[in-house]
């Protein structure tokens, strides 16, 4: 058995379908050249048959990318699978992933195709991805609720036509641990050209076991792990990346392979992915999160200073824990601050952007004595959309916030360039800037989240804000980065409103 895991990273597709998370394409080319330096075998870009949008995102990154394969999702027809070869075509390495759903429930209600046309459409779409790529993959949705017999069948089929990956998901995270185990290791023992092909598995977390079925999927022969940082995805999310590395790599009495991952670069990965989407990281989150290293107990605390493995399994190191502070300050000049953005895998593509930023630094610098790497992440991104989909932009505001009155907000903002003025009265000053951008903007919107997360220590420490809003089916996450939090959730606000103004749609893969 081979002994390399490859890791096949899905966060700019799957992950990108969690609500309110779509990405931009320098969004997403900032996420790409992060998860090359974090050693990604198979980066998972998009799904270019969705959008324009999106195929111009996977054919940026094609063209960015050196070392990782770049890959685009293709449902099994001609109009995907061209989409995806167009896309995919300036990468280094390419890879067309195609799939069709393969479950008795999947055919007949959504597809509405008989075993014998999926088999067909199966192996015409493989026999297609081919004249654009030798590396093509084919999955067979909802494999988890399929019939054994009708796996099998399908697996040989597509191998003969010339897939070099075969991956078997758990699409609805339906599936346990020593269930999924044996289905992979019967699935090998049972099809035709096993041996020929890398085994793969991609798990949904619906039932929290997302990661254990993935590890018992390895266990049994799976050689290939679909996964997204902070196990980012629709509904409960996808397997996450770091657990399933550091699993692998922990239990080496286990597990008789290991990916090439470098660990170093996990943590950066993981805030990187959290401050673009606006998904935070819960303190307790295995690996990346802010607890994961913590120890409380003084029990704890007596036994890690004694000897750290009493208590540590890992060290907070070796995924990338200590290492986020940044050398610079406010005497530090433009060619330290662009050589820093480089190592961050963020390019500024016109000097005026640079120069933008590099002020940005300066007045962040003047508010803050120490500067992380969290701060610069924040600090891009807090640009929000390019400026043709910048409509509102917050020029100035003031508070006013006293025990035993109602909290009063004034905000100048511009709109289409114009300047405004929005005055409200609300519960607390973040209320009232909403209640007074919504007395002038009426954008109808429903207020989904507002979550605020501190993006390093102390009490400087720059305030991030999260706002989800619903409008019309669309959900779009707006986010906001200020050493004053209140200013953090009026630019956050405002960004959200930017994304419902852009429209930008984005079909979805399993439709």
């Amino acid at each position: 058995m081979n002994d390399r895991l490859y890791i096949f990273d899905t966060t700019l597709r799957d992950g990108e379908q969690s609500p309110g998370a779509s990405m931009t394409k320098d969004e997403k080319l900032r996420i790409a050249r992060q998860l090359e330096k974090l050693g990604v075998d198979v980066i998972e870009a998009g799904f270019a048959a969705a959008s324009p949008g999106d195929a111009d995102a996977i054919k940026a990154i094609a063209e960015a990318i050196t070392n990782s394969t770049v890959c685009s999702l293709a449902r099994a027809n001609e109009r995907d699978i061209r989409a995806a070869g167009e896309a995919i075509k300036p990468a280094r390495y390419g890879r067309i992933h195609t799939f069709i759903a393969t479950s008795p429930i999947h055919m007949e209600k959504k597809l509405r195709m008989t075993p014998d046309q999926v088999v067909e459409a199966a192996v015409k779409a493989v026999k297609l991805a081919r004249e654009y790529t030798e590396d093509v993959e084919f999955s067979a949705e909802d494999a988890v609720r399929s019939d054994m017999d009708f796996l099998v069948r399908v697996f040989d089929a597509v191998i003969e036509a010339g897939a070099k990956t075969i991956n078997v998901p758990d699409t609805v995270g339906y599936s346990i641990p020593a269930l999924w185990g044996e289905r992979m290791k019967t699935l090998i023992a049972r099809v035709k050209g096993a041996d020929k092909v890398v085994w793969s598995t991609h798990c949904h977390n619906d039932l929290g076991m997302a990661v254990a079925n993935s590890l018992a999927a390895v266990m049994n022969g799976a050689r290939q792990v679909e996964c997204t940082i902070n196990g980012l995805g629709e509904r409960a999310g996808n397997a996450s990346l770091e657990e399933i590395v550091m699993a692998v790599r922990t239990r080496k009495d286990v597990f008789n392979c290991d990916s090439k991952i470098d660990a170093t670069q996990i943590v950066p990965a993981s805030k990187l992915v959290s401050t673009i989407t606006g998904y935070p990281v819960q303190p307790n989150k295995a690996i990346v999160g802010a607890n994961a290293f913590a120890h409380e107990s003084g029990i704890h605390q007596d036994g890690v200073l004694k000897h750290r493995e009493t208590y540590e399994i890992m060290r907070a190191e070796d995924v990338g824990w200590h290492a986020n502070r940044l050398t610079l300050g406010k005497l530090s000049g433009r060619a330290a601050f662009k050589s820093k953005l480089g190592e961050l895998g963020i390019v500024l593509e016109t000097e005026e952007a640079l120069n933008t930023a590099f002020a940005r630094f300066k007045d962040l610098a003047d508010k803050k004595r120490e500067i992380f790497d969290e701060d610069l992440q924040a600090l891009v991104s807090d640009e929000g959309y390019a400026a043709e989909h910048e409509r509102f932009k917050l020029v100035s505001m003031k508070v006013c916030s006293e025990t035993g009155e109602t909290p009063q907000a004034s905000l100048v903002f511009t709109d289409d360039g114009v300047e405004r003025r929005a005055d409200g009265f609300g519960s607390g000053p973040v209320d009232a800037a909403f209640k007074a951008l919504e007395s002038v903007v009426s954008s109808g919107a429903d207020l989904l989240l507002y979550s605020v997360n501190n993006i390093t220590s102390g009490t400087d420490s720059q305030g991030e804000v999260t706002v989800r809003l619903a409008k019309d089916g669309r959900v779009v996450n707006g986010q906001g980065a200020d050493t004053d939090i209140v200013v953090a959730s009026a630019k956050a606000y405002l960004h959200a409103l930017n994304k419902l103004d852009a429209k930008l749609e984005r079909a979805h893969p399993q439709v």
